[in-house]
């Protein structure tokens, strides 16, 4: 689903990124890191902050940590 957006849909949009990395690259981090189900979730959340008031700059996806 990410790369259908990534190469067929955000080309034809201007960049508009509020946060590096982008949505996208964090959505793909989080899943290599914490797993399909809490990956999504965290990608899911950070595309939810996506907005005007919502905040901008570096957001890294979080380190795995002994509880997940």
């Amino acid at each position: 689903m990410v790369d259908i957006y990534r190469y067929g849909i955000s080309p034809f949009f201007p960049p508009a990124c509020r946060f590096t990395p982008t949505c996208s690259n964090y959505m793909v981090k989080a899943i290599q890191v914490h797993g399909p189900f809490r990956g999504l979730l965290l990608g899911l959340r950070r595309i939810g902050r996506c907005h005007p008031w919502g905040g901008h700059g570096h957001d890294p996806v979080p380190p795995k940590s002994d509880l997940d």
